[in-house]
């Protein structure tokens, strides 16, 4: 039986809440990668525009020669950091090559790109896979960002101040030293209740999960999150009783 490699990569960023706010640094990017290097040991990368940085730390699997990120669509309006696995994106890739698409990796990474230009974050109801990923979107000044089904990949952000942060882990938001560290009472409670935090609280005041099966877009300093997905049970499942 051949074993799968767990293909962990790095995902971090930040985006400037107004327009007047400090330009990201790419060294404030560097220590969060620099954070997490462990899950991509491989390659880092950094994209930054006047409101947005979004970074990178990858672990090489597919497409070892060109899939470096963050990547971009033909154009460079958007742009991706992608931490996971997408198991149909051979298939998505066909269609979308039909539908006009010109790809220029053979990586899963990209097949997103162009279901979102595409889909938009209806893009989510075409994945089979586990992933974490935030695209931003230069024209719509956008950062539109996702998790997997069942939460497999992880996804950790915090809006402190005027700027919106966000990682595969939360020791990277910490690393940008713009971020405090407080422990969250209500997390403490429920830690001791359920052995766990349920999210999207974390064990640190500020610091949110993003759930299983949700997306989260910010926009003009506004902060959305949608469910995109839920467990559903049939009514005759519902009905069966344990003997």
């Amino acid at each position: 039986m051949v074993k799968r490699p767990n293909n962990m990569c790095g995902i971090a960023g930040i985006v400037n809440l107004r327009n007047n706010s400090m330009e990201v640094s790419t060294d404030t990017l560097k220590r969060m990668l620099y954070s997490i290097r462990h899950r991509g040991p491989d390659e880092f990368g950094i994209y930054r525009d006047g409101q947005a940085g979004i970074a990178h730390a990858r672990l090489s699997i597919i497409d070892l020669s060109s899939g470096q990120q963050p990547m971009s669509n033909e154009d460079g309006t958007i742009w991706i950091t992608f931490n996971g696995e997408i198991f149909n994106y051979i298939e998505l890739r066909q269609d979308l090559i039909k539908r006009g698409h010109i790809f220029t990796t053979n990586s899963d990474t990209e097949v997103i790109i162009h279901l979102y230009e595409d889909y938009g974050t209806k893009c989510l109801n075409y994945l089979n896979g586990q992933f974490a990923f935030a695209i931003w979107d230069k024209n719509k000044r956008e950062l539109f960002m996702a998790r997997d089904r069942v939460g497999i990949r992880p996804l950790f952000f915090a809006a402190i101040q005027d700027r919106f942060y966000f990682a595969s882990e939360i020791k990277a938001i910490f690393a940008t030293g713009e971020v405090n560290k407080a422990i969250d009472p209500i997390a403490l409670n429920q830690i001791f209740s359920m052995w766990c935090t349920v999210p999207p609280q974390t064990a640190f005041k500020g610091i949110y999960e993003l759930p299983p099966g949700h997306y989260l877009t910010v926009k003009d300093s506004k902060i959305k999150d949608e469910q995109y997905w839920d467990v559903m049970f049939s009514e005759e499942l519902a009905t069966l009783t344990v003997r």
